[in-house]
């Protein structure tokens, strides 16, 4: 019982207005298919009521597996979901780099949640899913619908999908760690400006001629907060680059 949890970029982010203490936001998200970590679940080995394995850089209970864990338990799914775990562990083999605008956490919890619904037979549907999902990450119900590409909308839970081929993404992570609620606060407090005919424009448009058209700045309005707050970040940032969700990656189509 393997499954891979792809990376995702941002081709374009456009914030398009606020909900509550949330920023709504429209972007296209885009799967990397070089870039992954892999799930999966084996024997049991230990008396641990969830025994989750791997290199992770937070406490358990922080977690977006464990989470996603809890969320299933919650939402009426525990006799199931604790008769599965009272054989098998979870082991992750991580890859995709943390706090990256990458979308790890949110893809290993969206793996999770569709490698249990399976192997437990829960019976959800990807919709229901997703709407778990959502609560345990912004980013979640992408992953969940197994996209390669789509159009993301709301503050997550509206995922279009867009027909395109995948691009061939090269992406390059800085040590520079870029703290998404950071991030957040200085475009709201000073970049904040909305432009929602300019983004759902960019929804019409492929992930290639957007990359071709416009650049870094113009595709993702959390690129100028992110190098108000790290003046590391300039020295990546090079032509024909462009910057993921809240940072600190850069990618491009490769050459």
């Amino acid at each position: 019982m393997i499954q891979q949890a792809y990376a995702k970029v941002n081709i374009f982010l456009k914030i398009v207005g606020k909900r509550g203490e949330y920023h709504e936001l429209v972007s296209r998200f885009m799967r990397v298919e070089n870039l992954f970590d892999t799930l999966i679940f084996a024997p049991k080995k230990t008396q641990e009521v969830f025994e989750l394995r791997g290199d992770f850089d937070c406490p358990l209970e922080k977690n977006t597996i464990f989470r996603a864990y809890q969320a299933l338990r919650e939402n009426g799914f525990a006799k199931k979901v604790d008769d599965f775990f009272s054989h098998y562990a979870l082991h992750v083999e991580k890859k995709i780099p943390t706090f990256a605008g990458l979308g790890g956490g949110s893809s290993d919890a969206a793996t999770f949640l569709n490698m249990t619904n399976k192997n437990a037979q829960l019976g959800l549907s990807v919709e229901q899913l997703a709407n778990i999902g959502s609560k345990v990450g912004a980013d979640v119900p992408f992953f969940v619908y197994d996209f390669s590409s789509a159009n993301v909308s709301g503050i997550g839970e509206k995922v279009v999908l867009f027909d395109e081929e995948p691009l061939d993404l090269e992406v390059v992570t800085p040590s520079v760690f870029c703290d998404t609620k950071d991030v957040y606060r200085a475009f709201r407090e000073h970049f904040y400006n909305t432009d929602e005919a300019l983004a759902k424009s960019m929804e019409e448009m492929s992930s290639k001629d957007l990359l071709q058209t416009f650049t870094c700045r113009e595709l993702n309005d959390l690129f100028e907060p992110c190098e108000m707050l790290h003046e590391d970040i300039k020295t990546y940032s090079k032509e024909g680059w462009f910057f993921s969700g809240s940072g600190s990656s850069f990618f491009r189509i490769r050459k």
